[in-house]
């Protein structure tokens, strides 16, 4: 999938992505942004920055901020949420931004294996001493939202199937590693955090989940009704009537520096 139709996809919906998915990662922004110093006149970058929750996150710690993402949607919102940041639809294999321009650069569920270009362009874009932080999936046994991705890839083309099975295992030890380490970094940290999707009913999680874009392929191939339908059935044993839908899932993070 080109980057241009991957941004058609993940803006499909960039509405509720934005205000009903994006904020489970803030305690991985917060964390993140803790071991790689963000702070006042940090020039930062992140990388498939979504609707710019992590860049707005960055901005309020003083930081001067910037963001790539294929969706045009997405950045629409992200110049709203951060004015005076610096956010543009692009090809993070093809970052449109000079070299040695950024002190940090992140990307929060947005690199994953195969992916090693796009690490190659943030090396080039960071300063000399610069640092960068990922964020993805962790251990299989602990993301609570392991039912969505089954039924999302159960309903997918073959091809899609493979490639989320790929991502999936980047959070395997030693893969990140192994993807900084061609791409010209050192490894700083290694670590885990709890992400939380919280929703107050099932049709809330549904309609939020719908608008990710691993659920793209699936609904392009069995229609937006037919999905949410099968989706439903997937996550309702997962709401409680006094806690509505709230699930865990632990996420990996990095933190690595230029060789």
């Amino acid at each position: 999938m080109g980057w241009e139709e991957a941004g058609r996809g993940w803006g499909a919906r960039a509405l509720e992505w934005a205000y009903l998915n994006e904020p489970y990662a803030r305690v991985a922004n917060d964390l993140l942004f803790d071991r790689v110093d963000v702070g006042a006149g940090t020039r930062y970058l992140d990388i498939a920055c979504g609707s710019g929750m992590a860049a707005s996150t960055a901005r309020r710690r003083g930081a001067d901020v910037a963001g790539l993402d294929a969706s045009e949607a997405l950045i629409q919102i992200a110049r709203a949420r951060t004015p005076d940041g610096d956010f543009r639809v692009g090809d993070m294999f093809d970052l449109p931004f000079a070299s040695d321009s950024f002190d940090v650069v992140t990307s929060f569920n947005g690199i994953w294996k195969g992916c090693e270009p796009a690490l190659v362009g943030a090396r080039r874009v960071l300063a000399n001493d610069g640092r960068l932080g990922l964020t993805f999936w962790g251990r299989l046994d602990r993301i609570g939202l392991m039912p969505y991705f089954t039924k999302v890839i159960e309903l997918s083309p073959p091809s899609h199937q493979s490639a989320s099975m790929e991502q999936g295992d980047t959070g395997r030890v030693g893969v990140v590693e192994d993807m900084l380490a061609t791409s010209g970094f050192d490894v700083i940290e290694r670590g885990t955090v709890e992400a939380i999707n919280e929703w107050p009913d099932i049709a809330t999680a549904v309609r939020a989940l719908a608008a990710a874009g691993p659920a793209v392929p699936a609904i392009e191939l069995v229609g937006y009704d037919a999905f949410c339908a099968a989706l439903t059935e997937t996550l309702s044993p997962l709401y409680d009537a006094d806690l509505g839908v709230r699930i865990v899932s632990e996420l990996g993070w990095v933190t690595a520096q230029s060789s």
